[in-house]
């Protein structure tokens, strides 16, 4: 048998026990696997489908952020070498920030990569995230063009991130500027998502950012 140490929260030691070992792909049994991590910094962990290589995480977005009053999904899988190796996560929440993808969620952060260390947790990774969230590396960017927005105009950056997260995770209207505008090309037949992606790569300008829509 083979115990997996996932973390410590409060008094408690989650782990996972493999009852079929190694060989057969880490297949867990876990009772009750789905618990908040901390009820203080709003982050959370479930379990998905009771198969312990795949689960689902959350976290808020961190106050005074363009992220405030959103909340975030996260696809977290776990290697059969964890916690030797870090698991591997992506936001399923569509956001706007240079260290993740606009497109597919990927990340950029040191500890789910070479800074990862066995002794780190599930609740180190999410705390990171959030951390992420309220300073952002734009000299190490995940998406480039966020990175660009976020460097040459800081307020539309703020403005962007925070329409995607009203949009998309269910943050408070931030710019009703951006939203007429959005409202304006969906009108014309244009699907919703693209709008906000085209839109927000071509700085709110309308005419440039329907050309983009156009050739696509």
């Amino acid at each position: 048998m083979y115990l997996c140490y996932l973390g410590t929260v409060g008094s408690f030691s989650f782990g996972v026990l493999d009852l079929l070992g190694l060989n057969c792909g880490f297949r867990c049994k876990v009772c009750g696997f789905a618990f908040n991590l901390t009820s203080k910094n709003q982050i959370k962990v479930d379990l998905v489908d009771e198969n312990f290589t795949e689960l689902k995480g959350e976290i808020a977005g961190p106050p005074d952020t363009p992220y405030e009053g959103g909340r975030y999904q996260l696809e977290i899988k776990i290697p059969e070498t964890y916690p030797f190796n870090p698991p591997k996560v992506r936001f399923i929440t569509k956001i706007w920030h240079p260290n993740i993808s606009s497109v597919t969620g990927a990340i950029c952060l040191d500890i789910l990569k070479d800074q990862w260390a066995a002794a780190m947790t599930l609740r180190t990774v999410l705390l990171s995230l959030q951390a992420l969230l309220a300073a952002a590396e734009p000299d190490d960017p995940q998406d480039a063009v966020v990175a660009n927005q976020y460097k040459q105009n800081p307020e539309m950056f703020r403005q962007t991130a925070g329409l995607w997260s009203h949009v998309y995770a269910g943050a408070p209207v931030s710019s009703p500027d951006y939203t007429r505008k959005i409202d304006k090309l969906c009108a014309m037949g244009f699907d919703k998502n693209a709008v906000i992606v085209a839109l927000s790569s071509k700085s709110w300008d309308v005419e440039t950012a329907t050309e983009l829509l156009l050739s696509n």
